[in-house]
């Protein structure tokens, strides 16, 4: 009886001890392996509160806010680099004021680990080791043009085209010049949007007095199709004043008239300048590294480190 005991009790044992020792916990979390000197101020709008944030641990944050967590590594990757770049001119330019970013879409969207541990659940850790493995693989790396760090600027979809900077913003950079972006049609889901609200709310948002008769002209598209200017009821605007008075996609839009109601079609999503992140995504799959991913966008950059 005792033998069979013991031996009943070997057969449950041994799996256990087996497991035990040859088992990898998949569930730990790995550790950013080079974390700078820089420091980072991160101004978080909801609390009005500035955080000091190692710089590294700040980008795996706006990893998280600013593309998808499935999005592909090279993507991922060279999200990584152009936040980087993003964030180190931030620095140089608030030298002198209180904090250098905001956590939100005015710089770049930052989440801290308390919240995506709330967001992720069960996936979180591996999620966020995903995140780390593309910021170690990239550690520190920035994005140069003649021996300055670029303003990296980035949005989610494009037309088909990006935005030469100079027509969208009071910057005149040779590396944030219009290229063709043909993957964002096949990769994002927003390529295409339409939206419609009422011809009321529409006089009130753009500042006209009502008429229920809408007179739309397009006066100038840029070369990407984008509109520079349009006349509503003899009335003149930018493309971009009414991308942000009536909160549209992109400023790649037409606007009809439907009884009562404006239907607004709108092809691509965000001020269309710099890379792409859904046209980064398609070079990815496509088998691209985030090397040429970054080269492809902000023509004539290299890649550099930064010192500790």
């Amino acid at each position: 009886m005792k033998r069979m005991l013991f031996i009943t009790l070997i057969i449950i044992f041994i799996p256990f001890f087996i497991v035990s020792i040859f088992n990898v916990d998949k569930k730990s979390e790995i550790k950013l392996n080079y974390m700078s000197n820089t420091i980072i101020r991160v101004k978080r709008l909801d609390s009005n509160e500035i955080v000091y944030l190692p710089f590294e641990e700040y980008i795996v944050g706006v990893l998280a806010g600013e593309m998808p967590i499935y999005f592909e590594k090279e993507a991922l990757k060279a999200q990584a680099v152009a936040a980087r770049s993003y964030a180190l001119k931030r620095i140089g330019y608030n030298s002198d004021n209180d904090y250098d970013v905001v956590d939100s879409v005015l710089n770049q969207v930052y989440l801290d680990n308390d919240y995506l541990k709330k967001a992720w659940g069960d996936n979180y850790v591996s999620n966020i080791n995903k995140l780390r493995e593309v910021v170690n693989e990239t550690s520190l790396e920035y994005l140069d043009y003649d021996g300055e760090v670029i303003d990296a600027l980035f949005f989610s979809t494009s037309n088909g085209y990006t935005e030469t900077a100079s027509l969208v913003f009071d910057l005149d950079l040779p590396y944030l010049k219009s290229v063709k972006s043909e993957w964002d049609s096949k990769t994002s889901s927003v390529f295409r949007a339409r939206a419609t609200m009422s011809l009321n709310s529409f006089y009130e948002k753009i500042g006209l007095p009502y008429n229920e008769n809408l007179t739309v002209k397009v006066l100038e598209r840029s070369s990407t199709n984008r509109i520079m200017s349009i006349s509503i009821n003899d009335m003149v605007f930018s493309g971009k004043d009414l991308y942000n008075k009536l909160g549209l996609k992109s400023t790649d839009f037409s606007l009809i008239q439907d009884g009562d109601s404006v239907i607004i079609d709108t092809v691509g999503y965000g001020h269309g300048v710099g890379m792409s992140q859904y046209g980064a995504e398609g070079m990815a799959e496509e088998g691209y590294s985030y090397v040429d991913i970054l080269k492809y966008y902000y023509n004539g950059t290299s890649i550099k480190k930064m010192e500790n």
